[in-house]
């Protein structure tokens, strides 16, 4: 058991440490955005956070899409099913490719009707529209290259994501600098020059794929023939996917609410609700990590039929994610004095960061748990309805509705008002636990 324990560890490292640095990469390219519009003014800043979601949420579709398939991916490639695998990337491309598509003519056509639907004030909105006219053309790039890379990471081959992220980062900062503060002679660009250096970060990500695809990849090439029909695994995908695709665009949407309620209790809210959201995402990076280092490891062992090994490895990842919850928490104090001597904050909006860094510091480790469950054990053994009953249920049916009475209704101070918002993380936990000790999850999806 100890050489097990040894080679299961190593196993976790050697996916957990690309994985990680992807996370980390995501937040650095939110990050970015932030502390450089942050210079710029609080109303660029709280546009940017605004027009954001409507990304986020496309962007959590696709995260859906992918961990839905996933489930799959996983288990066939411990069966070694590599035809399998590649009609279901086919399917996830053809997907993405019309969500991608609708998303880019919606924010395109109504930019401002849907910065409407997130504030009301006037100038974040005229900033929101000048992001997302320029921003709106990367989605379809996103689609291909984030259902790609997530495919690859799910029969592990992990370090191609990291080092496109990694080179997509640069170019995202560097560019960011150059198109909003007017370097090197190229006008001052203010919010539109974050969002086209984004779009240049996607366009570079996506030749890079191609390039990898042509050339590198050991696994498969890419081809139209994945697109064939293929009607008993399309009605596979359809029942593990679509809880998922359901279960990420119901969160994304309510974090989207979220964040509109908050809007609307002004902006030096919104601003620090901007950073503390970065900070959050710092703090998440590991156990995201873990939590996707889960699904793949306990999908593969699933496939090969070895399930007390599957059950094993989730007692040891359920454990992993009880430290990470703890280092986390480290991360959003140590992160807290840093954000408050830099951000360029109102002294409002920085008494209400310093109010939402401490409400992080016990959110993360409860998010910790749950996620390591929900997109981790659970979806590597198909369990993908009870994650969309968990994080639905309660996001929607308490925290959203609590909150938005607590302030529009009650009027509750804004603190208190963002308190019930993110209740939602500690309710859960609970019932993950039960769920995680029937072993229902257990199953083997492949045919």
């Amino acid at each position: 058991m100890r050489e097990d324990k040894k080679s299961f560890y190593k196993a976790v490292l050697t996916l957990v440490v690309p994985l990680a640095l992807q996370n980390l990469i995501n937040v650095g390219v939110s990050a970015a955005d932030v502390f450089m519009l942050g210079m710029v003014g609080e109303k660029a800043l709280a546009a940017c956070s605004l027009a954001g979601q409507v990304q986020y949420i496309m962007t959590l579709i696709f995260f859906g899409m992918s961990s839905g398939a996933s489930v799959l991916i996983a288990q066939y490639w411990g069966k070694g099913d590599l035809k399998a695998i590649q009609r279901v990337l086919g399917i996830s491309v053809k997907i993405g490719l019309v969500v991608s598509i609708a998303f880019t003519a919606v924010t395109y056509l109504f930019p401002e009707q849907l910065m409407h639907l997130l504030t009301n004030d006037d100038e974040v909105i005229a900033e929101g529209v000048r992001y997302m006219r320029i921003v709106c053309w990367s989605y379809v790039i996103s689609s291909m290259t984030m259902i790609y890379l997530n495919t690859m990471r799910s029969v592990e081959r992990v370090f191609i994501a990291t080092g496109t992220y990694l080179v997509s980062l640069v170019i995202n900062i560097v560019f960011n600098a150059v198109f909003i503060f007017g370097l090197f002679g190229i006008p001052r660009m203010g919010i539109m020059g974050a969002a086209a250096a984004t779009l240049l970060a996607r366009v570079v990500e996506i030749i890079i794929v191609i390039v990898y695809d042509r050339k590198f990849n050991p696994v498969f090439r890419f081809n139209f023939s994945f697109f064939q029909k293929d009607s008993m695994l399309f009605k596979d995908y359809v029942k593990f996917s679509v809880p998922v695709i359901c279960n990420e665009l119901l969160w994304g949407s309510g974090c989207a609410i979220i964040t509109a309620i908050i809007g609307h209790l002004g902006s030096s809210m919104t601003a620090a609700n901007s950073a503390a959201q970065v900070a959050r995402q710092l703090a998440m990076v590991l156990s995201l990590g873990i939590a996707n280092a889960t699904a793949i490891m306990i999908g593969k062992v699933i496939g090969e039929g070895r399930m007390e090994l599957a059950r094993e490895y989730g007692r040891r990842f359920l454990r992993l994610s009880l430290l990470v919850g703890v280092a986390g928490s480290v991360i959003i104090l140590i992160a807290r004095p840093v954000l408050l001597a830099t951000m360029a904050l109102t002294p409002e909006a920085s008494g209400y960061l310093s109010g939402m860094m401490f409400v992080m510091t016990y959110f993360v480790f409860f998010q910790s748990y749950n996620t390591v469950l929900v997109v981790g054990v659970f979806r590597a053994g198909g369990d993908t309805k009870f994650g969309l009953l968990i994080d639905v249920g309660f996001m929607w049916g308490f925290s959203i509705v609590a909150g938005a009475v607590a302030a529009f209704v009650f009027h509750a101070p804004p603190m208190l008002v963002y308190i019930i918002l993110l209740s939602d993380e500690v309710l859960k936990v609970p019932f993950s636990s039960i769920r995680y000790r029937q072993y229902r999850w257990l199953k083997n999806v492949t045919r």
